[in-house]
């Protein structure tokens, strides 16, 4: 996997797949909307995020998800999701987190069912409400590549404003996720690397934000904010990242795209010896992240 050919296939795609903002519309690439699906409607979306940089070494991976969500009630909408990942690794290893140097294009990751329920809506009320519920369970570990059993639970509060006629759009999501994950026996590894198998418990907190203006018909450019915190049962603070980045978003009536650069602005929590910028948090995060969303409603 090359780290230049996977952007600009991101960015070739989002200028070939190209209004007004609709129900459950991706209108950032981080942040959640509170809008659900209108009753009896589904939509299709698929994510592509690139990541890459740890400061040292070789790390390119690329996530990949495809969700289908069907509207039961207008307020009430479920999802069923398939994430996949490709990793390119090599010259770094992190004890506990990259045993060996990894690479294959794409494998079947993880599966997830989620729920949304919309309270409020903000185009009805003064101000959007709605709660997000995902299952997930993960067979391989994103961050090395590794087989590694991963069972999460998150709920995502939703708030969101819309001004000016919706021309101006204002988000914000509070989250938390509960993990418990088991690593699988890897051999020939050297005496001294630390590996451990055993069942770990972690608790993310997430705050994140988002601003996105209509500049013309279908057009919308934003800005997001991410702030991640996790906390593990043995080292407890073991990471957290801020990442703040530019949001470009265009919209018809039946499907839209939005492409986002999340590049990490600080962080902190473990590092690793070889770790060259202490300045961000390098062991599971990246320096660099995009984000391309592609929707279909009908």
């Amino acid at each position: 996997m090359n780290r230049k050919g996977v952007c600009c296939a991101l960015l070739l795609a989002s200028a070939v797949v190209g209004g007004n903002v609709f129900a459950d519309e991706g209108v950032f690439g981080y942040v959640r909307g509170s809008e659900t699906n209108p009753k009896g409607e589904w939509d299709f979306e698929q994510w592509f995020t690139a990541r890459w940089d740890k400061s040292y070494g070789k790390y390119e991976a690329l996530d990949t998800k495809t969700e289908f969500e069907y509207g039961f009630t207008d307020k009430f909408q479920g999802g069923a999701e398939l994430y996949g990942l490709g990793i390119n690794t090599s010259g770094l290893m992190i004890d506990a987190y990259i045993p060996k140097d990894e690479s294959y294009p794409w494998r079947p990751a993880g599966v997830a069912a989620s729920m949304k329920y919309n309270f409020l809506s903000p185009v009805k009320d003064p101000v959007g409400i709605a709660q997000y519920v995902e299952l997930s369970y993960f067979w391989y570990d994103t961050n090395s590549g590794q087989r590694k059993d991963v069972w999460s639970i998150e709920g995502i509060l939703i708030g969101q404003k819309y001004f000016m006629d919706g021309q101006l759009n204002l988000t914000g999501n509070i989250g938390i996720e509960a993990t418990t994950a088991k690593r699988q026996p890897i051999n020939n590894l050297p005496e001294d690397f630390e590996w451990p198998t055993h069942n770990e418990m972690e608790i993310e907190l997430t705050l994140s934000g988002g601003i996105s203006y209509r500049i013309a018909p279908k057009w919308f450019i934003g800005a997001e904010v991410f702030w991640q915190n996790e906390q593990e049962t043995v080292v407890g603070t073991e990471r957290w990242s801020l990442q703040v980045g530019p949001t470009l978003h265009y919209a018809t009536k039946s499907w839209w795209w939005t492409l986002t650069w999340m590049p990490q602005v600080a962080g902190g929590g473990l590092t690793f010896p070889e770790q060259t910028n202490t300045n961000l948090h390098l062991i599971e995060k990246t320096a660099q992240e995009v984000r391309l969303k592609i929707g279909i409603n009908f």
